[in-house]
C-alpha cells in the first residue's frame, strides 16, 4: 500500500492525505498553530486500532455465526507516566497509552465476551502497536 501526505503551503500544518486514491484532510488544533480542518495524526492512529479492531471482530462474530448486532470501539491516546515514576518530569519516563472501550450489542454470554476481548488483542494494529517496529527512513531521489 503506498500513502503519502503532501503540506498544503509553507504556512499551513494541514496536509492532504492520499492512500491509493483515498483523499483526506490531516491537521492539528488552532491551539498549536493548525487550521483544525481534519484529524490529527495521533486521531488517525486511534482511529486505525479502533477500525482494525472492529473488523476483527465482526470478522470472528461472523466466522462463529454469533448473534451480534453491532459492535462499537472507541480509542483514547495519552502520554503518561510510568506506574513507578509518577513524580518524574523526563520525557522518557513517559510511555504511549492506548486506552481502548470496546462495546458489543447481541446475545452473547460471558464466555462469548471473554472470548472476543481475547480476540480484540489480536488485531493486526494492536499486534502492530505493541511489536517491536523499525522505521527506515530516506530521502526521495
Amino acid at each position: 500500500m503506498s500513502t503519502f501526505a503532501v503540506a498544503i503551503t509553507k504556512d499551513e500544518l494541514t496536509t492532504q492525505l492520499n492512500t491509493d486514491g483515498h483523499m483526506g484532510l490531516v491537521d492539528e488544533p488552532i491551539e498549536i498553530g493548525g487550521l483544525n480542518k481534519g484529524p490529527t495524526p495521533y486521531d488517525l492512529l486511534c482511529g486505525a486500532l479502533a477500525s482494525c479492531t472492529s473488523i476483527t471482530l465482526r470478522l470472528y462474530a461472523n466466522r462463529k455465526e454469533w448473534d451480534i448486532t453491532r459492535i462499537r470501539v472507541e480509542v483514547k491516546y495519552a502520554k503518561e507516566y510510568k506506574e513507578d515514576c509518577e513524580s518524574c518530569d523526563e520525557k522518557s519516563q513517559k510511555v504511549d497509552t492506548f486506552e481502548r472501550i470496546i462495546s458489543i450489542e447481541g446475545n452473547l454470554d460471558e464466555d462469548k465476551k471473554q472470548r472476543m476481548l481475547q480476540i480484540a488483542n489480536k488485531c493486526p494494529v494492536h499486534r502492530t502497536l505493541e511489536s517491536d517496529t523499525v522505521i527506515r527512513t530516506t530521502l526521495a531521489k
